[in-house]
């Protein structure tokens, strides 16, 4: 309502515009979990169950290797993105609280000169924007999540494959298991390719209009600091997700060399025939992408990285002019 009513300059927009949008992904990937609560619910049993449970010492290990890459990740995700608000809260009460200003500009049907309605609209836009932050979280770790679980299955089918060699009658296995990996990864890629476009397109916005904050006028150098946590967090949800993306497209990719390395030469023709079938599957890859636009990998982060910059040009040369 503020950028509505009030704002009539490009400087007072670019102060909570980017804001904005970060908490506008933050309610889209709230709703998201909500409505695919079971689809989240069945995606995790079948993480449980055959095929994809682990049944020998090599696959918990396996296993437990991911799981700890998932775990350090959300740990170093949540520790980036709390810091960024304990930031925001810092300056802010460095700066603005001291002047009577709120954290973010906001236009309120009611009056708040008062000192306690005014600590109330303070309090709420922290916490607020603390609790914005959380869902963040959230979902990225779940969807990375699942992203670095299908590595895992990838890896797990290999060893199986390998193990096949002695005992072919574990190519059965292997072929329902890889069927059911393309499976889940085209559940997740439905389910949440929506969040992850809004998440593509907010992260440009976003890194457009921090690279212009950081080219005002010298009165924004007490939110250096801030501005640049808050980039680098809005960096690493989309990176987050290319990486993930990426390894999943060359490990499905890889699976081929992987099999041509066995001794597959030792099988008899029926198990020769079933291994071919696997390696047909997998000459296509694994691939996400977000609203069936954007494939999610390291050029899509690059290309982002490019486009966010040629918006800021636009926008400069605007302001110039």
């Amino acid at each position: 309502m503020d950028l509505i009513i009030i704002v009539d300059n490009s400087n007072d927009f670019t102060d909570n515009f980017y804001v904005l949008l970060a908490m506008i992904v933050s309610c889209c990937k709230m709703l998201a979990l909500l409505m695919n609560r079971s689809n989240i619910e069945m995606l995790i049993k079948t993480l449980m169950r055959k095929p994809f449970r682990p049944v020998e010492p090599d696959e918990m290990k396996i296993r437990q290797k991911f799981e700890k890459l998932i775990q350090s990740n959300t740990l170093y995700y949540t520790i980036l993105v709390e810091t960024t608000c304990l930031s925001v809260a810092v300056t802010s009460l460095l700066t603005e609280f001291k002047k009577g200003n709120l954290t973010f500009r906001a236009w309120l049907p009611f009056d708040y000169s008062s000192s306690q309605l005014f600590l109330f609209v303070y309090a709420h836009q922290l916490i607020s924007f603390t609790m914005g932050s959380v869902h963040h979280v959230a979902c990225d770790s779940l969807i990375c999540g699942f992203l670095v679980h299908i590595c895992c299955q990838i890896e797990i089918l290999e060893h199986r494959l390998r193990k096949s060699a002695r005992d072919p009658n574990i190519l059965r296995e292997c072929v329902l298991q890889h069927n059911n990996i393309f499976k889940f990864a085209r559940i997740v890629n439905e389910k949440f390719r929506i969040t992850i476009f809004i998440q593509f397109v907010v992260s440009t916005l976003v890194m457009c209009f921090n690279l212009y904050q950081f080219t005002k006028s010298t009165a924004l150098r007490t939110k250096y600091m801030q501005l640049i946590m808050y980039t680098c967090s809005m960096l690493s949800q989309i990176f987050l997700y290319c990486w993930y993306g990426n390894e999943v497209k060359l490990r499905s990719r890889q699976l081929i060399n992987n099999i041509f390395e066995m001794e597959w030469f030792k099988f008899n023709e029926t198990a020769q025939k079933t291994l071919l079938m696997v390696m047909r599957r997998a000459v296509v890859p694994i691939e996400f992408t977000s609203a069936c636009v954007i494939s999610m990998n390291l050029d899509s982060f690059v290309s982002l990285l490019k486009t966010s910059y040629s918006a800021y040009n636009i926008l400069k040369q605007t302001q110039s002019s």
